[in-house]
């Protein structure tokens, strides 16, 4: 019932997510083009399954593969080598992006209007192994600790270093593909595999560490593929192609068919089957260990399939083609204010329904303890690539070259980067990947290519290719901007906020005896508080003083008085006047909050042995009428916390003792 229940909260989120795509098609297919489009039946049923695809697919997720790719990250971190992570690391990456759609479909592309000098599956090959690596060193800086930035920004340097010397043909598709190549299942998986690690690795910060790997994976393609143009363009001669293979042109609904499904079925199985196989691989024949709940795992394992197939099918039932025939009209049309309010609606409200930032935004906020809004954080995303589309289409239009707005906007994330807060920044790299996906890639495609076919001089592939690239950059731009606009507002994390209602309604009345009056964070407002307090006292030999003192503050005692204690036993004296004290142990008194007794008692008597073979006596009891004692606000929410489970496990004793006394009578009858 509860799957139930949050398949239905997943259902009505994207439905909610899908309607902004809904109001921009109506608004310019009625409005703008004052036409209703052929085949608005089909293309309403594919929104409607597109709808229930992303939940079962988020769904798959939350109990597959994010359980996984965590579990994997933890058991490699445990016990596995560096070296075992870095190569798993590797051909996940490489795995998964060799089998792209995305990466293909552009692939080919390209292959067919290069004049031959590009081949589809060389270049394939390029991408892919720029991905592994990718990861490879993502994963290599986790384990060191580094700072992304570092990395980040001495690849934009290479990335704009090549572009002097990459030929014109090849610098948009080089751009292009550092965004497609995080896939919908490749993200989420990366994502766990980072977050993992960065939990698990003692020193590392989920939130700043844990992210970054997709920003890798959109950085290093375009380095690799310039290089790759600079090779083939020099030493490659061009062939006379039959005929330019993509052309915008106004589309059909595709025709759904037995076949059909089974073949999208079966192409969405390919795509997922390499990240299974590794994952079994690295499981079993290198951890060497099971995984736990393994039916609920390949449940998860086909919940995605199928959502992803139902997604991809719902796409394909008319929104693709009415996207397609919407950028040809478009590009037909006389107002080019027309063509740039269609880029910036169709990137964000596309980028809005990206299944693969959904997981990136909800995993942003598990993290980040709810200071990072998942829902805020995609509006940011989808301004980001609304506004990246847009002047994309404006630099087709207007005939400029790419290399010079990407250079000033890679100009403008590095400045952002040392302005931002510290836990903004990988989650920012982050997004730039993961805009660039299933849903945005094919219609921001289309716009560029067919904005480039259809205005005099442009090339499709010097300037159709490029869009991607704007869409990728300026979501870092965005989502930076959010980070520095919520730390200027002062959000706090739900445990921030847990701590200040706890304090919102301490009075300041320190006649009130029943009230412990204490000073918080060293502050002089003192607040009256209802908490418990108990001394302990510690009596020990003098030389084993400042062990006890050092095995308390482990605990989490924050100060202690100490007094000279003198000590006799009393048997065997006769008289009393004659006998000499000595000082020879000393007493240590910890005024301490309640949940803190049993912890500090515990490592004192273990640290000294008072227990087995060590000298000295340890007690507590309860103190009343604290007056001007200073604590933490840590301190003050952890008391909170204890006071509410001891008062839960008290109800549940009393429950207990009456269902025994109730079988007891039941019995007896």
């Amino acid at each position: 019932m509860m799957q139930f229940n949050f398949f239905l909260k997943l259902l009505r989120e994207s439905f909610r997510d899908l309607i902004p795509i809904v109001v921009v098609i109506l608004f310019f297919q009625l409005a703008i083009i004052q036409a209703v489009p052929e085949g608005w039946v089909s293309t309403a049923i594919g929104l409607a399954i597109v709808g229930v695809g992303l939940a079962i697919f988020l769904q798959g997720l939350e109990i597959g593969i994010f359980p996984v790719g965590e579990g994997l990250a933890r058991d490699f971190a445990k016990h596995g080598t560096m070296l075992w992570v870095l190569f798993f690391a590797f051909l996940i990456g490489f795995g998964t992006t060799i089998a792209e759609p995305a990466l293909a479909v552009i692939a080919d592309k390209a292959a067919s209007i290069s004049s031959g000098r590009i081949d589809a599956t060389m270049l394939r090959l390029v991408v892919a192994g720029s991905v592994g690596f990718a990861i490879f060193l993502g994963v290599y800086r986790i384990y060191k600790g580094h700072p992304i930035h570092y990395y980040i920004i001495a690849g934009y340097l290479l990335v704009v270093s090549v572009t002097f010397f990459a030929p014109k043909e090849i610098i948009g598709l080089a751009y292009d593909l550092g965004g497609v190549t995080t896939s919908t299942v490749t993200v989420p998986l990366v994502a766990a595999l980072g977050i993992g690690l960065a939990t698990t690795i003692k020193g590392r910060n989920p939130v700043v560490d844990g992210f970054g790997l997709i920003a890798f994976a959109s950085l290093t393609p375009m380095i690799f593929v310039q290089i790759y143009g600079i090779a083939v363009y020099n030493l490659v001669d061009a062939k006379d192609v039959a005929a330019v293979a993509v052309e915008a042109a106004v589309s059909t609904n595709t025709s759904i068919s037995i076949t059909s499904l089974l073949m999208g079925l079966f192409n969405v199985v390919k795509d997922v089957a390499p990240i299974l196989f590794i994952i079994l691989f690295f499981q079993y024949a290198v951890l060497k260990k099971k995984i736990e709940n393994i039916k609920t795992v390949f449940l998860g394992f086909f919940l995605v399939i199928l959502g992803l197939d139902a997604f991809i099918l719902g796409l394909e039932m008319g929104l693709f083609t009415l996207g397609e025939t919407m950028a040809y009209q478009l590009t037909k049309s006389d107002s080019v204010m027309m063509i740039y309010a269609f880029a910036f609606a169709i990137g964000f409200s596309t980028t809005m329904a990206e299944p693969a930032l959904m997981a990136i935004a909800k995993k942003a906020k598990d993290i980040s303890d709810g200071k990072i809004n998942d829902f805020v954080l995609r509006i940011f995303v989808a301004s980001g690539v609304a506004i990246g589309i847009a002047l994309g289409a404006f630099r087709i239009v207007d005939g400029g070259h790419i290399h010079y707005y990407i250079i000033v906007g890679y100009m403008t994330v590095i400045i952002l980067t040392f302005i931002a807060p510290k836990y903004i920044i990988p989650i920012a790299y982050d997004s730039g990947g993961v805009t660039t996906s299933t849903v945005t890639v094919p219609l921001v495609a289309a716009l560029g290519i067919g904005l480039a076919t259809n205005i005099e001089g442009r090339s499709p592939l010097i300037d159709g290719f490029g869009l991607i690239a704007f869409a990728s950059l300026f979501p870092m731009i965005t989502v930076m901007l959010y980070g520095i606009i919520t730390e200027k507002m002062g959000v706090k994390s739900d445990t921030e906020i847990e701590k200040e209602e706890l304090l919102k309604d301490a009075l300041v009345d320190a006649e009130n005896m029943n009230l412990a009056t204490v000073n918080i964070d060293g502050s002089s407002v003192r607040h009256s508080l209802d908490l418990e307090f108990s001394a302990v006292v510690i009596i020990v030999p003098v030389d084993k003083k400042l062990d006890a003192i050092s095995a308390a503050h482990k605990a989490g005692a924050s100060g202690v008085t100490v007094l000279r204690a003198d000590g006799i036993g009393l048997e065997e004296m006769a008289n009393f006047y004659r006998t000499s004290f000595e000082a020879n142990d000393a007493l240590l008194l910890f005024l301490l909050p309640k949940y803190l007794v049993n912890d500090v008692i515990k490592s004192i008597i273990h640290s000294l042995h008072i227990t087995t073979t060590g000298k000295g006596i340890a007690f507590a009891f309860p103190l009343t009428h604290m007056k001007g004692i200073s604590l933490s606000k840590e301190d003050i929410f952890k008391e909170k916390a204890y006071e509410v489970k001891i008062d839960k496990n008290d109800k549940e004793e009393v429950k207990e003792d009456d269902e025994t006394s109730h079988k007891t009578s039941s019995a007896s009858r």
